[in-house]
This record gives C-alpha cells, structure tokens and sequence, in this order.
C-alpha cells in the first residue's frame, strides 16, 4: 500500500468503500476499493474472490480494470482504473437534457461490454447506472462485479436476490433461479430509456408487486401465449390485463424511432423474447454510429 497515496473517498461499493489514489511511482490516479476482514469471517468474502476471479478474465475496454490486488491480515485491496463518474452522477449534472450522440455511444459501449461477458460465460446480474462508469474521454464501462456469475452446462440454479428492483426483469421478480444473458439484457433496456430520458428511471418501483404493475401497465400483462410456463415460476401471482402502450413515443419522447424499436425488443417480459446483446449491437439504430466509437 506504500506505492499508493490515497487522496480521497469516492464511495461505497457492494461491499468496501472506494477511494481516489495516485501510483507514487507512476503518477497514475487510481481507484482502490478496501474490503474490510473481520476477525470472524472465514477468510476472503465470496463476493471479493468472485470479483476479482472475473475481472482477470475480462481484459475489455468496456469493462473496468483490475491492476492489482493487495491482501494484508485485516484487508484487501482491489486497485482499479479511475473513471471520472458513474453514470447516474453523470445525469445528476444534466438539466433534463442529453446529447442523442451520446446516447447512442453509451448504449452501444454497455452492449459491448455486455457482449464479452456474455461470450466468456458471465452474467453480470446487477447492472444499473451506479455500475456504469465513465471516463473523461466518454468511454463507458462495465464496473461492480460483486454479483456476476459465471454460467455454462449444466444450467444451474442461481440466487433470485440479484439485480437493483428497478433493473430487474420480470422473470426474477416472479422468483425464476434459471435465467440466461436475458437477465442483463432487460437491465440493459431500462438504461437505454434511463438515458434517453436524461436520468429519470424507467419502473421507479417501491416494491415487488408495484415494480410489476409498473411493468404490466407499459407492456401489457404476459399470458401463457405470450409467456408459456410463465404460472409455474415460484412466485408467480396473477395481475389484472392492462393492454400495452400503443407507442413508446411518450414513454421515451427523445429517442428516435429506430431506437424505440431496439428499446421494445430489449423490455420483453419473455426472457427467450429479448434480444442478445451481439443482436442489439446490429440492430439499424447503429447504423450511423460514428467510426470512432465503433472503434473505441
């Protein structure tokens, strides 16, 4: 810890407080996110191994990255690239309004991170805009794995406790423990209209049910048609039928129709429904995104 000289706190994260360091050496500012280890704990916690375990097989320019791990008895120390913001800070500092240009790099810059986690395997499970950072050259990445989990055959059942309520598809709200990349991809559709509305959140929900209803009254209420064994997740319960929005120009008034079109085809209340993120990274919404950010 010598070689870095702390310079302030920038925040908590999923289970340490992060701060702002420079590289004595290297001049380099830093981020270092401190977990604690008390004295009753059996060593490392899961959710620090696990963070670490996948960001050293995530080399991304859309995922944030890992320079080091520091261990003593009492802490660990995970050191990280400094980004400038996160996204919600950054729409703390709009008025209400936000580049359509920048909406779209920021859209396909989280679809590419996404892409390479979804292609090692990995789903990230907690991505909302306070995961999201950015970096003074409007670089987006992918940042707080403390949640993600490695996937592959056989599918294994995993916790329903993930994902912020606001960003959590409707499959998990009704209990599901078998999910996909879906899970992320609805996640990823609630950004996309949290950035199109220049922060305000798409399903503010206060709890289970009203983060449903929320849904179901922007969507329609999913049928057996619609949804087949959507009665036999483990914690379905019936709602009553709204009928879906006639148009998403209301809901998303800035985005334009090519991107209200990616929009609806990410908030599919049918996991198998939603598109990848490889299938969105194509859709005709980017089909005039500027070379650089293609190319960042």
């Amino acid at each position: 810890m010598q070689k870095y000289e702390r310079l302030e706190k920038i925040g908590e994260g999923t289970y340490g407080t992060v701060f702002k360091a420079k590289n004595k050496e290297t001049q380099e500012i830093v981020a270092l996110k401190r977990v604690r280890l008390d004295d009753d704990d059996e060593g490392v916690p899961s959710s620090a191994l696990r963070e670490v375990c996948l960001l050293k097989e995530l080399p991304h320019k859309n995922i944030v990255r890992l320079h080091d791990v520091l261990h003593s008895e009492k802490k660990l120390t995970l050191v990280f690239e400094h980004c400038d913001q996160d996204l919600k800070k950054y729409f703390d500092s709009l008025n209400g309004e936000i580049d359509p240009d920048v909406v779209q790099s920021f859209m396909f810059q989280l679809l590419r991170g996404l892409s390479f986690c979804h292609s090692n395997n990995i789903l990230h499970r907690d991505l909302k805009p306070q995961n999201l950072l950015i970096n003074k050259n409007g670089e987006l990445k992918l940042a707080d794995f403390g949640l993600a989990r490695a996937f592959g055959i056989p599918v294994r059942c995993y916790s329903a406790e993930v994902v912020t309520l606001w960003y959590r598809p409707p499959d998990v709200l009704f209990g599901a423990k078998l999910y996909t990349t879906s899970i992320d991809m609805w996640s990823a559709g609630c950004i996309f209209a949290e950035l199109a509305n220049a922060g305000r959140p798409l399903f503010p929900g206060s709890d289970v049910d009203d983060q449903l209803k929320r849904i179901f009254k922007l969507l329609g209420t999913p049928t057996e048609d619609t949804w087949p064994n959507m009665s036999k997740l483990p914690e379905y319960k019936a709602f009553p039928i709204y009928h879906p929005a006639t148009s998403f120009s209301q809901v998303v008034p800035k985005l334009n129709p090519k991107g209200r079109d990616l929009l609806q085809k990410l908030l599919v209340c049918n996991p198998q429904g939603r598109l990848s993120a490889d299938e969105a990274m194509l859709h005709s919404y980017f089909q005039d995104l500027p070379a650089h950010i293609g190319n960042m």
